[in-house]
Formats: structure tokens, C-alpha cells, sequence
């Protein structure tokens, strides 16, 4: 059996991309707004974007193939090494690209090379229960759920309660044994 081929791509995030991304926020604030907050001005962009400059985040646009248009928006967060070899990640999907498959696509990418490239062992997405759309994406995905984290993030001036789901990689990755205990 073939594998199907991806309509995206993953392009690392950079400030070249800043006034696509703010426009595309902007424009998908009633899509995600009551789940997460990007950051939708030159300012708050380039403030945002300080946290990719030590390696422990990375930040990716998916883009669409055959039109190069940004479908969505995905981040490898606090990227811990040693033992743990893990990451939370977190994703949004712009409107004018949402519900066509591209945030799956994407996310099936980021898990390669997550898991493949960065050779990390787990990724969590920590998700508010009234996201539907992202709770099944995970599913999709082949990710468990693992629990309630109360108060996890501060969104909108609330701190709101996120399900954690989580998968690791396929093949377990075994840490090198002289890497030291912490």
C-alpha cells in the first residue's frame, strides 16, 4: 500500500512571516479565541517570537502545497532532554483554512519530525474540554488522554482547566545511558 502524499508543509517560523501571521490571526480570533491567544500586532509578534531563541520551542507554519497559503500555526513547547526527552505542543489552525484536513496533516508532520528528527520520546496537547475540533484532532492522531490538569493556563484573565492527552513514539527511543541522572 502507497502512502498518501501530504497536501502541507512545515516551514520553521520567522519574523518574515510576521504581518501573514498577524493578519491570519486576526482574522481567526473567533475561531480559537476562547482557547489560546496569539499574538495579532507587529509588537506582540516579534515579543513572541523571543521564545524560539533558545531551542527549548520551536515554531512552525503549516503551509498548504499547492497554494502556499498558511493553513495553521504549530509550536513544540519546552522541549526537555535527558531522561524525559519530551515536549507539550501547541497548534491552531487559521479560519480561512480550518475543517479541510490541513491541521492533521500538519500535526502527523510535526510528530515525524518530533519524533524522527528531535528524536524525542513524548509530546502532550493540553486541551480545554469545550475544544471539540482539537479533542478529536488528537484522537485522530492516536493520542490517549491522560488526565485533567485544574487551572493549567491562563487564558482571557481566567485560569482554565485543559484534558492532557499525550502519544509517544512508536518506537521507543532509549535515552544514551551516560546521559546524567536528574
Amino acid at each position: 500500500m502507497s502512502e498518501i502524499k501530504s497536501r502541507v508543509e512545515l516551514r520553521p517560523l520567522t519574523l518574515a512571516d510576521q504581518d501573514e501571521f498577524c493578519s491570519l490571526v486576526q482574522a481567526s480570533a473567533e475561531l480559537y479565541g476562547p482557547y489560546m491567544q496569539l499574538p495579532a500586532t507587529a509588537e506582540k509578534f516579534k515579543t513572541w517570537m523571543r521564545r524560539f531563541d533558545d531551542g527549548t520551542n520551536l515554531g512552525f507554519l503549516v503551509r498548504v502545497l499547492d497554494t502556499g497559503a498558511a493553513a495553521g500555526t504549530i509550536n513544540i513547547n519546552s522541549i526537555i532532554r535527558g531522561r524525559y526527552q519530551g515536549a507539550s505542543l501547541g497548534y491552531a489552525a487559521f479560519a480561512p483554512s480550518a475543517g479541510q484536513g490541513y491541521m492533521t496533516e500538519g500535526l502527523t508532520a510535526i510528530l515525524r519530525h518530533a519524533f524522527d528528527d528531535l528524536r524525542l520520546h513524548r509530546l502532550e496537547a493540553n486541551i480545554q474540554s469545550a475544544n471539540k475540533a482539537s479533542l478529536a484532532l488528537v484522537r485522530r492522531l492516536g493520542f490517549r488522554q491522560e488526565g485533567l490538569s485544574p487551572a493549567y493556563l491562563y487564558i482571557n484573565g481566567v485560569w482554565c482547566d485543559h484534558e492532557r492527552w499525550a502519544i509517544t513514539a512508536p518506537d521507543p527511543w532509549t535515552p544514551d545511558p551516560s546521559l546524567p541522572e536528574v
